[in-house]
Parts: C-alpha cells; sequence; structure tokens
C-alpha cells in the first residue's frame, strides 16, 4: 500500500514537472520526451532514461496524451 502510495506522488510530481515546462499536465516527462526524440534536448532526456531503464520510452509513451500542451 504505502509503495503504491509512493508511486503516485513520483507521477503526480512527474505531471507536475511536466505542466510547469508548459506539457500537457496529464503526461509524464518520459511520454513527452519519447514523442519528441527527434529534437535534440528530448533526444538527450530520451537516451540518459533508456541507458538507465531500458525501453523506458517505449513502455512509458502515452499516445492519448499530450493535446493540451502549450508548447
Amino acid at each position: 500500500m504505502i509503495r503504491r502510495y509512493a508511486l503516485n506522488v513520483l507521477i503526480a510530481l512527474d505531471q507536475l514537472a511536466n505542466a510547469i515546462l508548459l506539457g500537457d499536465p496529464d503526461e509524464t516527462i518520459s511520454s513527452r520526451a519519447a514523442k519528441h526524440a527527434h529534437v535534440c534536448g528530448w533526444n538527450i532526456l530520451g537516451r540518459i532514461l533508456d541507458a538507465i531503464d531500458p525501453g523506458h520510452l517505449k513502455r512509458t509513451r502515452e499516445a492519448d496524451e499530450g493535446d493540451d500542451a502549450l508548447f
């Protein structure tokens, strides 16, 4: 139960950070990085995430999120 709570809080913080960076408030930074892997800064972040956790971007890409992004 505590583990699930901690995971929920981390996801919420991830989504908050994405919203602060002008992204969709319901999307994680990992999903955004996966969608924008062709852009230089996002490409670097994507490589780092995949180096830490192989296949991370493929697993976290949310195709149904991102429409409310400001940038």
